[in-house]
């Protein structure tokens, strides 16, 4: 078009067009389109055979893996299936098998030793109850009479240390015999048998070494961690949420309902009656405004729990009758009413003490 405008006539062509054999077509083998093939292709491998590939992608992970490093999967289960094996142990008292690595001393020494306990202690400062304050001196009792019960631990440096602080419903015990009880639980226990069966749990946590077994978890989570990544292609972030979900939440439940059941024993043997366990539970539950579903809790609910005790109650009222505690029901009835005074009467106006140091703190037993 430019050079017609320009006055330019293009040259002619002098080769002339060579015929095109049809023989020369049907030689050449046609393909189908690409359209036609499949979408994941068949990879030899090296004994010549076909491996056809999963469309769906963590199958088709896994595939990969095999097919790339058996030998490194297999030595890596066997070795961590006998590791696991060989740290299997049973829990004192309800017999349920779990992996633990840890020694009760080194439980001590990383879940309570010194530092976590003077942490504690400057957390709380002047907010803990002095020693010769009622709330002290009655957790101090309950937990003289539960010591004989608790498998070994009646050796440890035992310490009660009461927190003022009305908002808080809780209590807890740190490995090595240290307590630690919120006044704001103590309405809702009612009796000493309420506070009984609230410290039974919590020293039952140590009697099981509870803290040992969720230390010694942290392993094979992070293991099923990893795995997931790998396998579903994952972030981080949403693999640590789903076995938290899936394996963490789930075994700290089984935690906690042990710890409820081996603390009903021990307070049935330490002539408290074990039915007032069932009763504090009740009163949680209607204490508590708002309680999250159990699959997103570390607990169980309370009504769950509250039923699961009675399922357990006829073994604990066998071993409040083999005590003979039957004799101590009379002590039992007068000390009932003890808590319910102590609310109710006006409290003495002590000054709080700043936390002490671990080696002028108060030792009670």
């Amino acid at each position: 078009m430019l050079a017609a405008r320009l006055g330019f006539r293009p040259a002619a062509r002098s080769v002339r067009s060579l015929p095109v054999s049809p023989i020369l077509f049907r030689s050449i083998p046609r393909s189908r389109p690409f359209t036609n093939r499949p979408r994941y292709t068949q990879f030899a491998d090296k004994s010549g055979r076909q491996q056809q590939w999963s469309r769906f992608g963590p199958v088709r992970r896994v595939q990969y893996l095999w097919r790339n490093h058996p030998n490194k999967i297999l030595a890596v289960g066997v070795g961590s299936g006998a590791f696991y094996v060989y740290n299997l142990e049973e829990v004192p008292i309800t017999h349920r098998r779990r992996f633990n690595i840890y020694s009760p001393e080194t439980e001590k020494s990383l879940a309570g030793g010194p530092q976590q306990y003077q942490a504690l202690l400057q957390e709380f400062g002047g907010k803990i109850l002095p020693p010769n304050h009622p709330y002290t001196e009655l957790v101090a009792r309950v937990v003289e009479r539960l010591l004989p019960t608790t498998r070994g631990l009646a050796g440890d440096d035992w310490q009660v240390h009461v927190i003022d602080d009305a908002t808080q419903k809780n209590a807890f015990v740190v490995p090595g015999g240290k307590v630690f009880v919120f006044t704001g639980i103590l309405p809702i226990c009612q009796t000493e048998s309420g506070i009984a069966s609230v410290l039974g749990h919590e020293i039952a946590h140590n009697v099981a070494h509870h803290a040992a077994e969720r230390m010694s978890s942290q392993l094979p989570l992070s293991i099923a961690s990893i795995l997931l990544q790998l396998v579903f292609d994952l972030g981080s972030g949403a693999s640590s949420s789903v076995v938290s979900l899936l394996l963490e939440l789930p075994h700290s439940r089984t935690q906690e309902t042990e710890a409820d059941h081996i603390g009903l024993l021990m307070m049935a043997e330490a002539c408290y009656d074990p039915r007032e366990a069932v009763g504090f539970w009740e009163r949680m539950r209607k204490a508590e405004q708002y309680e999250p579903p159990q699959f997103l809790s570390t607990h169980p609910s309370n009504y769950n729990r509250s039923e699961t005790l009675k399922q357990w109650m006829p073994q604990a009222l066998d071993a409040y009758t083999d005590r003979g505690c039957g004799s101590m029901s009379q002590t039992i009835k007068d000390f009932t009413g003890t808590l319910g005074r102590q609310l109710s009467a006006p409290k003495r106006q002590t000054p709080m003490q700043p936390a002490r140091r671990h080696d002028d703190d108060d030792d009670f037993f």
